[in-house]
């Protein structure tokens, strides 16, 4: 997908009662940011889930923006150990523009302004990998990013109103079905199971695989509405959520 660029891979933006985060700036970031009128300099973080470049490949324009080009020594980045150990995603001479790099490990929480992240569980993938469970002064919500679907995941994000999941494909691919290829990512089953298990008020599919493109991710999302009860919806290039829309009957 990242390849091609049938769908953008610049990641998510939060805006949360003014606290601004940037979560996995994948390829295209500051063209989408940019596009869109988001003002970099304006965020207060850059979290990175893990190392892999459809998630952290524009990292270093992303602090460069935020810092506007150096000249104002500004916001932090967040990320796993090993992204900053061999072939790390920061050039040296950008860490020094930062406040401040903080490493995410398992069972921690983090704060940001008025909002807090917690990295609840290490997930299943071949570099060091985490999702986020946020809070804020209103809301709960969790991103779930790459990951083997395994027992007790639900449970590490079971308080969120709602759900960011990264959808790779439409039915799990095990050792016995695919040897020789990358499995260590959640498949439609594994999500209808963990809305199932969470309910939560809505979930938002995102990070689509070839195979979640043909079979259209809006056909996917509404499948999956109807299975679990809870509103599902296929992000889509420029999509904003509205938080308050959580509290809508």
């Amino acid at each position: 997908m990242i390849i091609t660029q049938i769908l953008a891979s610049g990641g998510l933006w939060l805006n949360l009662g003014g606290t601004e985060i940037l979560i996995d700036p994948g390829p295209g970031c500051i063209v989408q940011t940019t596009k869109r009128k988001l003002k970099t300099e304006n965020l207060s973080a850059i979290i990175v889930s893990h190392r892999h470049l459809d998630h952290a490949a524009d990292v270093n324009i992303m602090v460069e923006a935020m810092t506007q080009g150096g000249f104002k020594s500004h916001g932090r980045l967040f990320a796993p150990a090993d992204a900053f150990e061999t072939e790390p995603i920061l050039l040296d001479y950008l860490r020094e523009r930062l406040d401040a790099i903080e490493i995410l490990e398992t069972g921690k929480t983090y704060t940001i302004g008025d909002v807090s992240f917690a990295t609840p569980v290490r997930h299943i993938h071949p570099v060091e990998t985490y999702g986020m469970a946020f809070t804020t002064p209103h809301h709960t919500f969790s991103y779930i990013a790459d990951t083997h679907y395994f027992d007790g995941l639900p449970g590490y994000y079971s308080n969120s109103e709602l759900l960011l999941i990264n959808l790779v494909f439409m039915e799990p691919r095990t050792p016995e079905s695919h040897p020789n290829m990358p499995i260590d990512h959640l498949s439609v089953p594994d999500v209808e199971r963990i809305v199932n298990e969470i309910k939560p008020k809505a979930a938002i599919l995102t990070h689509f695989g070839m195979g979640v493109w043909r079979a259209k991710p809006w056909e996917v999302a509404r499948e999956l509405t109807e299975k679990t009860g809870v509103k599902v919806i296929a992000a889509r290039d420029g999509m904003k959520f509205d938080l308050s829309k959580l509290d809508e009957d």
